[in-house]
């Protein structure tokens, strides 16, 4: 299995990262594995509005702004 090194770190972040593992009852290698496997696992945001903008142009539906607010505000009422 290949490894990564991130050099330049900030000591902050580093500290950060340590103390979450730990509350996690983990070690750094550990916490850093596991978070790095979830985050590679869902695609990124640029990917997603890629997909619905394929999805969308497929589908050839529109929604209009004000429907789109509409359903968002509907339980607000």
């Amino acid at each position: 299995m290949p490894s990564v090194t991130v050099r330049d770190l900030p000591a902050e972040v580093r500290d950060e990262l340590a103390a979450r593992a730990a509350r996690q009852g983990m070690s750094m290698q550990e916490y850093l594995y596991d978070e790095l496997t979830r985050l590679a696992s869902r695609p990124s945001v640029a990917d997603l509005m890629i997909d619905v903008g394929r999805r969308k142009r497929l589908n050839g539906r529109h929604v209009s702004r004000d429907a789109i607010l509409d359903a968002r505000d509907a339980d607000r009422r």
